[in-house]
């Protein structure tokens, strides 16, 4: 093991965060519970929260929790992500929304899959914070997406050597950016002999705000309306992701 690596923590934490004083210090009390019960030491894990250009108090509430603050300008979801991963100093990236909650043993978890040698990186997977009969189904198609494909969602693990090999999250996407990391960590892995994996005993519990403010089945209408624009209008993809995920709101 070389000097940097001994000198350097264990894992980057990164997580995004657009205008969310809100939900940021429900996650980071799950982060803390987890760092503290991490085997190589909560000083092991650097949490870094990269703020949006929030409007809100969300970087004073990062920084009075003892995170480390960047900042990106770009209301892009994969700049951000990117953002975070050139400030890591870990040796390990881990990627999370800020309105997540991360489970306990999180990061002894991921230690533990990546210690066997055969993972490129993997997910943890998640739950709904509730459930009704809509996200039910909704929850019920993401996993059929899961199973069909082996990738997962959650808290998103890879080491930084190979994040660097496939180029980091792409930047020409306005959504899906996650999906194609990990595609490409896919691909990356099959010539390693490695796999991608989801890890079933740390699920992260998922918000439901988007199905509080959009609607129990809003969900499938997103896919269903991503669907037809793929095939037949790009452009209306691209109206609909920015009223979707960033509120029209961009730099």
């Amino acid at each position: 093991m070389s000097y940097l690596e001994l000198c350097s923590p264990r894992f980057s934490l990164i997580i995004p965060a657009y205008n969310e004083e809100a939900y940021l210090p429900h996650l980071l009390d799950t982060v803390n519970a987890a760092r503290q019960r991490y085997a190589g030491g909560a000083e092991a894990i650097e949490v870094i929260v990269v703020d949006n250009t929030s409007t809100d108090a969300t970087a004073h509430v990062a920084r009075s929790r003892g995170c480390r603050v960047v900042q990106e300008h770009r209301r892009l979801i994969a700049a951000v992500r990117n953002r975070g991963a050139r400030a890591a100093t870990g040796q390990v990236l881990v990627f999370v929304d800020a309105d997540t909650r991360i489970h306990p043993d999180t990061f002894n978890a991921i230690d533990r899959t990546l210690s066997t040698g055969k993972v490129i990186a993997g997910a943890t997977g998640v739950r709904m914070e509730r459930m009704s009969m809509g996200i039910a189904v909704s929850f019920i198609v993401v996993v059929s997406m899961v199973w069909l494909t082996g990738m997962d969602t959650g808290v998103v693990f890879c080491r930084r050597e190979d994040f660097d090999a496939v180029g980091g999250y792409n930047e020409g996407r306005l959504f899906a950016e996650d999906v194609r990391l990990l595609l490409d960590l896919k691909q990356l892995g099959r010539l390693r002999g490695q796999k991608l994996v989801p890890i079933r005993s740390a699920k992260a519990i998922c918000s439901t705000r988007k199905f509080d403010e959009l609607g129990e089945w809003h969900y499938l209408k997103m896919l269903a309306r991503l669907l037809y624009g793929l095939i037949f209008s790009r452009r209306s993809v691209d109206k609909y992701a920015l009223a979707y995920w960033y509120g029209n709101q961009r730099t």
